[in-house]
């Protein structure tokens, strides 16, 4: 008897857009919602998935964030899901935060007290 099998990772988009103003880049984009697993095939066919994760990208500067399970799952069913920044891991790193200038725009994790671009006050 002859067996031919193999494990694999595969990704899946989801049917999932949400407009957004992007706190990495300060532009406009949509969040992009897919999944990452993976799967046991015999003879090709697929038969059994495991290590779902659910991952957000962004269409403006396509930062990638861990997206909580459970919100990744409803998601996946098909519910209309709001994403918001607690849902996501990654937005928050230790000791750093994005200072946008009211002015230019101009984004930085330094810690300015004035833009360095057009000089006014953070």
């Amino acid at each position: 008897m002859f067996f031919m099998m193999g494990i694999n990772e595969g990704r899946k988009e989801l049917n999932y857009h949400q407009m957004i103003v992007c706190d990495h880049c300060g532009a406009y984009g949509q969040y992009r919602v897919f999944m990452t697993y993976t799967v046991l095939s015999l003879f090709f066919i697929p038969c059994f998935k495991w290590n779902r994760r659910y991952f957000v990208q962004t269409t403006c500067c396509n930062t990638i964030y861990r997206l909580d399970s459970e919100i990744g799952k409803r998601i996946a069913k098909g519910e209309n899901v709001e994403i918001r920044p607690e849902h996501l891991q990654g937005m928050e790193r230790a000791g750093s935060r994005i200072k946008r200038c009211g002015q230019c725009g101009f984004a930085t994790t330094e810690d300015f007290e004035y833009c360095p671009k057009c000089g006014n006050r953070f």
